[in-house]
């Protein structure tokens, strides 16, 4: 498998997990979590799917290298989507410390992917 389809494998499965998990949040958590965790959750599968859509376009961009911009983009989704996710179940704030490493990571995974079509060009 090459790397624009690992790519676009990778944004369907962010993207089916953020419809799930943000179905879950808003049918099977919602007289179970307080506003504050259901707003961290809704935050979370949020993300999760525009970065989903950043990657399936990513796939399909003219881009020579488009891995790291992808790589940055999934391991930001995980850290801050997954920070979220976490935060919102089990209240342990410190999870809240991560979310901004994740943010960090998605930011750039952004300019990663500017430089890249920036020299693509």
């Amino acid at each position: 498998m090459d790397h624009r389809n690992r790519i676009a494998l990778t944004a369907a499965l962010l993207g089916a997990t953020a419809v799930i998990l943000g179905a879950f949040g808003a049918h099977g958590l919602r007289e179970t979590l307080s506003p504050q965790a259901l707003g961290w959750w809704n935050t979370a599968a949020q993300y999760e799917m525009w970065h989903a859509l950043a990657l399936l376009a990513l796939a399909a961009a003219p881009v020579k290298r488009p891995m790291l911009p992808a790589s940055l983009f999934v391991a930001g989704t995980l850290l801050f989507s997954g920070s979220l996710y976490l935060m919102a179940l089990t209240g342990a704030r410190w999870l809240g410390a991560v979310t901004p490493i994740g943010g960090t990571l998605l930011i750039a995974g952004w300019l990663s992917l500017a430089w890249a079509a920036f020299r693509s060009r």
